[in-house]
């Protein structure tokens, strides 16, 4: 498991990361909490949806420039939340798969789906920060 080696310094309200709108989308609320945390540290606009419908309602309301996405969810799973937000966002949004699932199987599907990345759980958060960046 990746840690960070230092405390991650809160982000200046005039940078990018101010302006990106990030949509988390997990079913483990602790998982989606823990990560809202962190991001908003960064500076970064945050809303969280524990399922599929749920994230696609927000991304209809905030349109997010970044959706981090669980595959294994009940009911909607992620690899048909991102191929909705695909359709709904376009190319310009960065789809990030945030996963336990590791297998080259599960990033091959996760390709096939659309999303633009896949990360595995836990993601580290510099890996995670430099991807963001990229996004803003």
């Amino acid at each position: 498991m990746a840690t960070m080696t230092t405390s991650p310094e809160p982000a200046d309200p005039g940078t990018a990361a101010a302006t990106c709108r990030v949509l988390v989308v997990d079913d483990y609320a602790d998982n989606a909490q823990s990560m809202e945390t962190l991001l908003k540290l960064f500076g970064f606009e945050v809303d969280v949806a524990l399922n599929g419908p749920a994230a696609l309602a927000l991304a209809d309301e905030h349109p997010p420039r970044v959706a981090l996405i669980d595959l294994g969810m009940p009911g909607m799973d992620g690899y048909e939340v991102c191929r909705r937000l695909r359709a709904k966002l376009g190319p310009k949004a960065l789809l990030v798969a945030v996963t336990a699932w590791g297998f080259d199987e599960d990033r091959a599907r996760s390709q096939a789906a659309g999303f633009d990345l896949h990360l595995v759980k836990p993601a580290d958060p510099d890996v995670l920060l430099r991807v963001l960046r990229t996004a803003t």
